[in-house]
């Protein structure tokens, strides 16, 4: 795993090898009934130790989705992703799934600007740019802006995951969202690092997002490489 080498406040690993788990069943690449490989294999594969693949697998069967059972093994149990810190992240590589992780590009405090859609409570805000990855590859820039009411966002404290920051560090949770997905040009700040340049059309999604208050505190905007990645949207 190579997200705590970019980013001191990263998910602990055994929560990413369980949200990487999630998002694979969630991508129909392990089913329902699976029986996974043996923990010293499986553990091998994902470059862990035992006792960390251990703690990443009593998290999914804290969910609901995974069966131990003794002398047999450990059995897939698909019930959702409701409680993945990454339930509402939509973007998968093409052969489905991948663990998302993110480089902090910039994060500022301001007033937002005119052409910004309405919404939250506040002229203000914190604006957030990141660079996004599915396991190590590159595959979006985004840029989110949090209402002041919600809270402000302190760079030193943020990790891969927004939504778990929101939780955890200003006590409130994401629980819809509206997309609108499109075609954009990339804007000017795209880093150079990224896999197309700034102005290239891309895939482009708009959201709203709403904690338990009636106006969204959140909007964010992400341009996405639909070479290197795919927007999915599971109806159950």
């Amino acid at each position: 795993m190579t997200a705590a080498n970019r980013n001191p406040n990263a998910l602990p690993v055994y929560i990413q090898i369980a949200e990487l788990l999630i998002r694979d069943i969630a991508a129909g690449r392990l089913i329902d009934g699976e029986r996974l490989p043996p923990e010293r294999e499986m553990a091998a594969q994902l470059n862990v130790s035992v006792g960390t693949l251990r703690k990443s697998l009593a998290e999914l069967e804290k969910k609901g989705m995974l069966e131990r059972i003794q002398g047999s093994g450990n059995y897939v149990r698909e019930s959702g992703t409701q409680n993945s810190v990454y339930a509402m992240f939509r973007l998968e590589l093409p052969e489905g799934g991948g663990l998302p992780k993110a480089d902090i590009l910039a994060v500022d405090y301001l007033a937002k600007p005119p052409d910004l859609p309405e919404f939250g409570a506040s002229g203000l805000g914190s604006r957030v740019r990141r660079m996004r990855y599915l396991n190590d590859t590159i595959i979006a820039v985004e840029e989110i802006w949090l209402d002041e009411s919600a809270g402000r966002i302190d760079r030193e404290m943020l990790s891969d995951s927004l939504y778990r920051y929101y939780q955890h560090q200003l006590g409130f949770w994401i629980t819809r969202a509206e997309d609108r997905v499109s075609v954009r040009p990339l804007p000017q700040w795209t880093p150079p690092e990224f896999t197309k340049a700034a102005g290239e059309l891309v895939g482009y999604i708009e959201r709203f997002s709403w904690s338990e208050k009636t106006e969204p505190v959140e909007f964010s905007k992400t341009w996405f490489d639909p070479d290197r990645a795919t927007y999915v949207q599971r109806l159950k």
